[in-house]
């Protein structure tokens, strides 16, 4: 396969991938806003409350649009970018994603009207339902999509079978309820309540500093802080538990992450800061706090954290098995009933993936010499500079959340909505969550590299046969069509903003106490 094929439908599904999840976060966020926000509405029937809805919910709406069409661009190119891949996997791959559709896309069609139309024509109760269920739409979505990919980065559940040379369900119930997928839920959906939360708080504070719609600003920045400081903090906590699946289940992404070149003695350090070198293999200017890691990683004082290079030597181990696996399986090609390829893939066949790592070098696998197969090793070593750096930017980002929300709580519970300083912070706070969790992404998604699925397909073999110019067409396509889209989602959001909740007509209640007007503009 022509690598240069492979780096473009990698970058070209990478700038999809980033691009629709700028839009789900806030999706999965505001939808159990509005819920509360609803809810206080049917508790309290004052107006102001139905209000809020509504206008959070026009933001909502606008983002809802684009994430759904983003999402519906990246399904399309399993089949187009990445066809072996679905040919490979597909049976088990395909299975969480038409259970999305089927599941939680249509839970979200069927009543996101309602939500949006049905103000004047339901109850309070029955409008408040179709509220709920569209964010239960939306989550359950996020759910399914995170089984499938929590299945790429650990592969419980299937087995490859010989005779139809494909991966197949041998367990459905392990692929639901895979550690991995568990913990990437629960923590990618508090990652989107963060993001739903900064915005409500920047977007209140913004209104505040103008001194316009105070009392609309102030309760939706009191919603935005406590229910973004509960999500920051369990960002953080679930987090850590996402980490610790790592420990068992990926551990070269986790020492990538903590350019952790050799195993330590147990309790393992952790690297504050440091300037990992991919040539002497290794971290240079390190500030480590001792057992930090061990403790975290293990939940043990006496557990090892194993480092990359032994990690190395364990690929090797696995490569020579993946060629006696590949030799079997070329075996039962041409004769299914040879019970001794039958034995020796029984013993060798969960290594296969790693047999073909060597495909990027040598042709037949077989033939690969013991040079070809170190290489190959070293090839399970993700970006090492790129895992490291870009994990501590987002810790750093999600321990400056839990404070943004512990003052914003404070502030809020003091009634003191006049702080300057606290509500410029607020607008400056509000691109921070993203900016995290794109990087959470590329943690994922590069962390698992060179596989596609983890220890079963190596990411070149996956994808389709493509030129490279039909692949730079439908990139930049794809970047003038999703850039003219991002113009006009955030020129509504900021028309929708510069309107305010009350359209043509001011607030005909403002609270006292408004800051005086400065000359902003939306």
């Amino acid at each position: 396969m022509d690598p240069g094929v492979v780096d473009l439908s990698r970058l070209q599904f990478a700038l999809t991938a980033l691009y629709h999840f700028l839009f789900v976060p806030l999706t999965l966020g505001l939808a159990f806003m509005l819920v509360i926000m609803e809810s206080v509405y049917v508790m309290t029937g004052r107006q102001i409350w139905r209000t809020i809805t509504q206008f959070w919910g026009t933001i909502f709406g606008i983002n809802f649009v684009l994430g759904v069409a983003t999402g519906l661009t990246m399904e399309f190119q399993f089949g187009t970018n990445w066809s072996y891949f679905s040919h490979y996997v597909g049976d088990i791959f395909g299975a969480p994603l038409a259970i999305e559709g089927l599941m939680a896309f249509f839970l979200e069609a069927t009543f996101v009207g309602l939500m949006f139309f049905g103000w004047d024509r339901l109850s309070k109760l029955g409008h408040l339902f179709a509220t709920f269920m569209v964010a239960l739409g939306t989550n359950l979505s996020a759910l399914w999509i995170l089984v499938a990919n929590g299945w790429m980065q650990n592969p419980v559940g299937a087995e490859f079978n010989p005779e139809t040379m494909r991966m197949e369900v041998v367990d459905f119930a392990a692929v639901l309820l895979n550690p991995i997928a568990q913990a990437k839920f629960v923590h990618t959906v508090s990652a989107g309540y963060v993001i739903a939360s900064v915005m409500v708080l920047g977007i209140s504070a913004f209104y505040l500093l103008k001194g316009r719609h105070v009392g609309f600003a102030r309760r939706s920045m009191a919603v935005a802080a406590a229910f973004g400081l509960a999500s920051s903090l369990s960002v953080v906590v679930l987090g850590d538990e996402s980490g610790y699946a790592l420990t068992d289940n990926q551990k070269m992404k986790l020492a990538a992450i903590e350019a952790a070149w050799h195993t330590e003695p147990a309790p393992a350090g952790l690297t504050l800061f440091g300037m990992p070198n991919l040539q002497d293999r290794r971290t240079e200017y390190a500030v480590n706090i001792p057992w930090v890691l061990g403790v975290i990683a293990t939940r043990s004082l006496d557990k090892e954290v194993t480092g990359m290079s032994e990690l190395v030597l364990l690929a090797q181990e696995r490569i020579a098995s993946g060629q006696q696996a590949y030799g079997a399986v070329e075996v039962l090609k041409q004769n299914p009933e040879d019970q001794e390829a039958r034995a020796v893939f029984a013993q060798h066949g969960r290594n296969l993936g790693y047999g073909l790592l060597l495909k990027n070098y040598v042709e037949d696998p077989r033939d690969a010499t013991p040079e070809q197969i170190e290489l190959a090793a070293w090839d399970t070593v993700p970006n090492v500079p790129l895992m490291f750096w870009s994990f501590r930017i987002m810790a750093m980002i999600g321990f400056a959340m839990i404070a943004l929300f512990a003052t914003a709580f404070l502030l809020c519970s003091m009634r003191r909505f006049d702080q300057r300083w606290f509500l410029w912070l607020c607008v400056a706070a509000i691109p921070l969550p993203w900016i995290a969790a794109e990087l959470g992404w590329i943690i994922a998604e590069m962390g698992r590299q060179p596989w596609a699925i983890e220890g079963v397909l190596p990411t070149f073999l996956g994808v389709s046969s493509l030129s490279r110019t039909s692949l730079w067409i439908t990139l930049i396509g794809f970047t003038v069509i999703y850039g003219t889209l991002a113009v006009i989602e955030v020129g509504l959001i900021l028309r929708t903003v510069r309107r305010g909740p009350f359209a043509a007509h001011e607030d005909p209640q403002p609270e006292p106490g408004a800051l005086p007007a400065t000359p902003m503009t939306a």
